[in-house]
């Protein structure tokens, strides 16, 4: 299943849970909590990454804190590779590198630990992240897994916000997989 039908997207879709207003006014959320804990949607996702992924003969996959984690280790265990977290500034214990980012408002940082790729120089890495929105986030753990001697592959996103254009942002540092488009 390495495309997903027409149907199988919308039964994704009705898996996720809208909230209005949140976490300020106007911006309405995709609670992919909701999907979480829908065994059959859940199942479903899963099975079609795996067939995506398995014989692509990574090393490792990367999952952007936090709803990038479920996904990622869930995957990575899988594909019977390792997992890598890329988080926020600060809570990775060890020697880390970091790479900044542009918020609406200010700057944002995320880091990795300098030797995620068990110093396997090349290692062959996918990005994974619940939604590309801006891309900012993204397009820093992008260039965050090239600092540290891996080579981002493709970046792969269940849900696309296709009126913000994130996936222009990193489509120049790696090819950019997403299973659904929200427009």
């Amino acid at each position: 299943m390495k495309t997903m039908t027409d149907e199988q997207k919308k039964r994704l879709l009705s898996a996720i849970r809208d909230i209005p207003d949140f976490p300020k006014p106007g911006i309405l959320f995709k609670d992919i909590t909701t999907l979480l804990n829908d065994a059959e949607a859940f199942k479903l996702l899963m099975d079609h990454l795996q067939a995506r992924y398995e014989a692509m003969d990574l090393d490792f996959v990367a999952g952007i804190e936090s709803r990038g984690f479920i996904f990622g280790a869930a995957l990575a265990t899988r594909l019977g590779i390792g997992f890598v977290p890329i988080r926020k500034k600060g809570k990775l214990p060890g020697a880390t590198i970091s790479e900044k980012y542009a918020l609406e408002y200010g700057f944002d940082e995320v880091e990795i630990h300098i030797d995620a790729f068990r110093d396997k120089e090349g290692a062959k890495v996918l990005l994974i992240d619940d939604l590309i929105a801006t891309g900012g986030t993204a397009e820093a753990a992008v260039k965050l897994i090239r600092d540290a001697k891996g080579e981002c592959v493709e970046a792969c996103f269940l849900i696309d916000l296709t009126f913000l254009e994130g996936t222009r942002k990193i489509t120049p540092l790696t090819s950019v997989y997403t299973v659904l488009e929200v427009a």
